[in-house]
């Protein structure tokens, strides 16, 4: 990205252009953007393009001013980072699911970050409810985040196993990879039945107090650990909703996925 788009994507995560790619710019930058940014899938089920181009990524997400699912946000905010002068590599991961098993191959892609001080991180605003800030790529002991406490574990053929409060999130291999590596994955996911991002409707955004989450015509806040859930009762109101929680403008709701075909 050039100087310009730059400073248009630090102003859209609401962040000024920091005078070095620090730890500490790396953990502010990874709060403002889950602060600003949403996790949705809301082009799944409205039938748009979605490009793993990081140019691409980042006009949706500055320019139109939407979120994305994991392989559009972290592809995005990797771009970013690179702009800035941070050291980024895509990594692959496998979501792991009940029962313990992991996802397919390029489930998730997530993105190790070296700073300008030495500091080798594992950033990832791209996985819903997860960590508020960074951590610690070769740190194998607990650490304490405002969203849990998480653990990277040594695993089966070199790969790293991410744990939120003792339960695995993802198997991460730590392979460079490229933006067009997860092209199949994206695929599957905006298309197969058995992808749970065609079986359901998330747009979500954490906040100060805690989260807030719109699903179909369902809007659920949770506010220092309490959850409230209110039913919008109409199209409008839901339209609304995405408006004034996310910034998100729409000419036509994308239609709720029907469970019975889950």
């Amino acid at each position: 990205m050039d100087h310009p788009r730059t400073d248009a994507y630090l102003a859209r995560i609401g962040a000024h252009r920091p005078a070095a790619p620090t730890g500490d710019v790396l953990r502010a930058l990874h709060l403002a953007h889950l602060r600003t940014v949403p996790f949705e899938n809301l082009s799944v089920h409205l039938e748009e393009d979605i490009t793993l181009d990081a140019d691409a990524l980042v006009a949706k997400l500055v320019d139109r001013h939407r979120g994305g699912f994991c392989y559009e946000l972290n592809g995005a905010f990797g771009a970013l980072l690179t702009a800035l002068g941070f050291e980024v590599t895509l990594l692959q991961a496998r979501g792991v699911g009940e029962g313990g098993r992991p996802g397919i191959p390029y489930d998730h892609l997530a993105l190790r970050v070296r700073d300008s001080e030495g500091g080798d991180w594992l950033a990832d605003v791209g996985f819903g409810t997860h960590t508020h800030f960074p951590l610690r790529y070769g740190e194998r002991g607990d650490q304490t985040d405002p969203g849990g406490v998480f653990r990277v574990e040594e695993a089966d053929d070199g790969d790293l196993l991410v744990l939120r409060e003792g339960e695995p999130q993802y198997l991460l291999d730590p392979r460079p990879r490229a933006l067009r590596d997860f092209e199949a994955g994206a695929w599957y996911h905006r298309t197969s039945p058995a992808s749970h991002f065609t079986r359901s409707l998330v747009c979500s955004l954490l906040t100060k107090e805690g989260r807030i989450t719109l699903s179909g015509h369902m809007l659920t806040t949770t506010a220092a650990g309490e959850r409230t859930r209110a039913e919008l009762p109409t199209d409008a109101a839901v339209r609304d909703a995405y408006d004034q929680y996310f910034g998100i403008a729409l000419d036509r709701l994308p239609p709720e996925p029907d469970p019975a075909k889950g």
